[in-house]
């Protein structure tokens, strides 16, 4: 009797290792599957985003808008200005931690005796407890000098 049941227990273990094989080759083979039609993750540089962000189609009736470019010292006027109202103003239209009030003649004076390149180097690299380019690491050097013209633009 002993040998019987030792029979089928070895029986049942043959089969049921089998079971698992097949059923871990089944799920390994549709994960493999799963890979082999996944798509790689799309580029994350701006251009390729502003591309996926466009509209697909534009409708124009009748003749198409024309649209008017501004000279580019108003745009770098304009991107100043957005600059200060967005970043430097916090500190800047308040005077917070004696830093120079926008458009303020008698703040600015000291700094602009250094000459406009030493007030576009503090801006860039931050001086005191001004941190570089206002804490916005984004920003270009261009877009921090306009933000600094814009800011001392009614002193010169």
């Amino acid at each position: 009797m002993a040998n019987s049941s030792s029979g089928k227990f070895f029986i049942g273990s043959v089969v049921i290792f089998f079971i698992i094989a097949g059923v871990v080759t089944v799920v390994l083979n549709n994960m493999s599957a799963l890979a082999d039609n996944a798509l790689p993750p799309e580029s994350m540089d701006e251009q390729a985003i502003a591309e996926r962000l466009q509209p697909v189609a534009q409708v124009h009736v009748g003749e198409a808008p024309v649209v008017a470019q501004a000279p580019v010292e108003d745009m770098q006027v304009n991107r100043g200005q957005q600059i200060v109202e967005s970043v430097c103003a916090v500190c800047h239209a308040t005077g917070m931690m004696d830093s120079p009030k926008n458009h303020n003649a008698a703040d600015w004076a000291p700094r602009l005796e250094k000459g406009i390149e030493a007030v576009y180097a503090n801006a860039i690299n931050g001086i005191n407890m001004m941190p570089a380019r206002g804490g916005r690491p984004d920003l270009t050097d261009e877009e921090v000098k306009a933000a600094v013209d814009y800011m001392i633009a009614d002193l010169r």
